[in-house]
């Protein structure tokens, strides 16, 4: 996707976005928290967090990095908005 960048909003928050990207791809694959956090050595407690606290808890590029293996997912999807669909009457 290529963006007019004069028409970008550079307000939005790209770690809820990316939390919630998480939750969707982790769910998508049938993957607990407590699943996701062994397989990334990373807490349950922690995993739990970046998902909750839409995108006010920091997290590392590294970490990042690590579930997107785990998840099988380009990192690049983490950034994706999902689009909403337009409902018409």
């Amino acid at each position: 996707m290529v963006y007019d960048i004069k028409e970008y909003d550079f307000n939005k928050n790209i770690k809820e976005i990316i939390s919630n990207n998480i939750r969707k791809y982790r769910k998508m694959r049938g993957y607990t928290q407590e699943q996701l956090a062994l397989y990334t050595d990373r807490s349950f407690e922690f995993i739990r967090r970046i998902e909750s606290d839409r995108g006010k808890r920091g997290f590392s590029i590294e970490t990042l990095w690590r579930i997107s293996i785990v998840l099988g997912v380009p990192l690049d999807d983490f950034f994706k908005e999902e689009e909403k669909e337009e409902v018409t009457f």
